[in-house]
């Protein structure tokens, strides 16, 4: 996805932790996900058993949201992403890509039975006050 900023996709590769927010019968949920990014398809790779809450709420609204941020003390340095996307359980081809890659920086997952998802992204706003105070890098699929 070459027309989002490098430095977007350099912060979501630099952390492994997100928050992933769903939605299912007006009644809102979050959960916290270890992922990694795949930036060609600009999609985001977690696992979670079908049993989870937010596994169950994207049966009825896919249309997730979610942030990764960076914990810090100094405002100077605040850093955070919020993204919206659309979850779904990847097959045939697309599964063996995700899944190679999720083993690849998580090796322990191969000890259990994982369940891959992946959020395709829709749309990112980066805040970096590292640029400025409250600066922010807004993509959005077109």
């Amino acid at each position: 996805m070459s027309d989002i900023d490098k430095r977007i996709i350099e912060f979501i590769n630099k952390h492994h932790v997100l928050t992933l927010a769903t939605s299912a019968g007006n009644k809102p949920w979050c959960a916290n996900c270890f992922y990694v990014y795949l930036e060609e398809e600009n999609m985001l790779v977690f696992t979670s058993d079908h049993e989870t809450k937010h596994v169950k709420d994207t049966k009825e609204n896919n249309q997730v949201a979610g942030s990764i941020v960076l914990e810090t003390n100094l405002v100077g340095k605040i850093q955070g992403l919020q993204f919206c996307g659309v979850m779904y359980e990847p097959n045939d081809e697309l599964h063996k890509k995700v899944k190679a890659r999720y083993l690849k920086r998580f090796p322990v997952a191969m000890l259990m039975k994982t369940h891959l998802w992946v959020i395709d992204l829709n749309k990112l706003k980066f805040t970096d006050n590292r640029l400025g105070f409250g600066k922010k890098l807004i993509w959005e699929k077109k």
